[in-house]
């Protein structure tokens, strides 16, 4: 069977109350960890006024971000073998919303970063403990729902920005991250005691002995892995490019007021939410190579447009096309990584593919300086095509 095959739905399937919830919780989790970034990412402007950082000054500090969640990341798939992803899941949503509290009490571009440390360890750490658990359930279901979960990161950021920009010109970044912390450790409070109480769900080839090959940690298994998680590099560095400078480009390149700017995530955050909420639909009709293939194609147009655009509404269309694009990529790369290699595969999928998302930002920082931001914006461009082609070479 081609490893980009269609995958066969179990709709039909009665799922046991267990699993339910088990999903109901993965699914806050993944949204509140949307809506806590995203309320980051809104106020990024005010932080780099309030540190009097340089672009590149700006981009250095937000490596501190991409290093935490890096490092950590490469770490918690040991910590998800040894204590269960679960648990590991609810202490990351702890850290996430308490260290989300710390960059609006920094100066300067040096201290910015040494806080973003923290947070990007946060932020790496609970991203790999959710999607393993999510893939577990994947396999669990034997459907494809795994965008459905990214999807709810999507909404959340998408709610997350929404009103960061209505509260943008009225609230300090000191007191709006400091409510995201009060609403992260509340939701992880209660939601955390249910998904603790939940069981891992054992997959049907640990019980039954089906298909068992997807768990070897082969050579090529290894490398079909590290396949995947160049497709989720080269999508997630577009979604943290856009998280990170989307909205410093509409205010600065085409002096858009701030709260539209705002909105600017909002609407890119939309249109994934839209595109993961079909995409267990889309996977079982036609396959996730072309969702691969067509996704990266429009995603790349849609930068196109977003960055070199002569006019904010423009703009904003053209980020709502590559949030479509880019919608379903991810969620696919992720849960093919592990099914083949379990938390390890996982870890070393979203090491790549948030790596990208967490470095996109500083390169864009460095050639916004070297260029301008709208043509260091052709990047991801350049990269959503790049996944395209990679999707239909690896077809097989």
């Amino acid at each position: 069977m081609p490893l980009l095959n269609k995958t066969t739905s179990a709709a039909s399937r009665a799922t046991p109350p267990s699993l339910v919830r088990l999903r109901v919780a993965l699914t806050v989790f993944f949204a509140l960890d949307g809506f806590i970034f995203a309320g980051w990412v809104v106020r990024i402007p005010a932080i780099k006024e309030q540190t009097g950082a340089s672009a590149s000054d700006l981009g250095l500090a937000l490596l501190g971000v991409s290093a935490g969640a890096v490092i950590t990341m490469t770490l918690t798939g040991r910590l998800c073998r040894r204590f269960g992803s679960h648990p590991v899941t609810v202490a990351c949503g702890v850290l996430m919303p308490l260290s989300i509290a710390l960059p609006p009490l920094t100066h300067s571009a040096l201290s910015l970063g040494l806080v973003l440390l923290v947070f990007g360890a946060a932020y790496g750490g609970i991203n790999v403990a959710m999607n393993s658990a999510a893939v577990d359930l994947v396999a669990a279901l034997r459907r494809p729902i795994m965008p459905s979960f990214h999807a709810a990161f999507s909404l959340g950021g998408m709610v997350g920005a929404g009103l960061g920009g209505l509260i943008a010109g009225s609230l300090s970044p000191t007191r709006h991250l400091l409510g995201l912390t009060v609403i992260g450790l509340v939701v992880t409070a209660v939601v955390g005691r249910a998904l603790l109480r939940l069981e891992a769900p054992v997959r049907p080839s640990d019980v039954d002995g089906a298909d068992s090959t997807p768990r070897r940690l082969d050579g090529r298994t290894r490398r079909l892995v590290v396949v995947f998680g160049l497709i989720a590099l080269c999508t997630a560095f577009g979604e943290g490019a856009l998280a990170d400078w989307g909205a410093l480009h509409l205010e600065q390149d085409l002096a858009a007021h701030p709260g539209i700017a705002a909105a600017g995530y909002s609407c890119f955050a939309l249109a994934m939410t839209i595109g993961r909420l079909s995409g267990t639909t889309l996977l079982e009709r036609l396959g996730q190579t072309p969702i691969l293939v067509a996704g990266g194609t429009t995603a790349a147009a849609g930068m196109l447009l977003g960055a070199l655009a002569p006019t904010v509404w423009l703009a904003l269309i053209g980020f709502a096309v590559t949030g479509l694009g880019l919608a379903n990529i991810f969620p696919v790369a992720v849960e093919r990584a592990g099914a083949l290699a379990g938390p390890n595969g996982v870890a070393t999928a979203s090491t790549l593919g948030y790596g990208g998302m967490l470095l996109g930002p500083p390169a864009i920082g460095f050639m916004a300086d070297w260029f301008t931001l709208p043509i260091a914006l052709t990047s991801v461009a350049v990269l959503a095509g790049l996944a395209a082609l990679i999707g239909f070479t690896t077809r097989r």
